[in-house]
């Protein structure tokens, strides 16, 4: 398997050619730092996003309020925890930071908000 990527890690943006080998085997090239092989290594194996999002809530002020991932997700459940945010509702008072979903599918990764919305 082989893929051609672009590093996000740093401001750079070297383009990586990643290659997994029959063996498993994974070489890297194009990558200007240690950190540019680790990224796409980790693209072939297991990919991983931030998650940022809006739930709807019950407050009149602000009838959205922005949520995301407190580290990356594995790119496989990204769409089961879209499907919870677009289904639930949040109850305000709600701050920055507060914990919305815990240990999503055993992932270790939580949502939480990312405004304060008090009414």
């Amino acid at each position: 398997m082989k893929k051609n990527l672009i590093c996000i890690v740093c401001p750079a943006g070297c383009q990586l050619c990643a290659e997994k080998s029959e063996n498993g085997e994974i070489t890297v090239s194009g990558n200007k730092c240690p950190r540019g092989a680790a990224y796409a290594a980790k693209e072939l194996t297991n990919p991983e996003r931030t998650v940022t999002a809006v739930m709807n809530s019950d407050s009149q002020e602000l009838p959205y309020i922005p949520v995301r991932t407190d580290k990356a997700l594995p790119k496989n459940l990204i769409n089961s925890l879209l499907t919870v945010i677009y289904t639930k509702e949040l109850k305000v008072p709600v701050k920055r930071g507060d914990l919305i979903v815990s240990d999503f599918a055993g992932s270790g990764v939580n949502l939480i908000a990312s405004r304060t919305v008090l009414k």
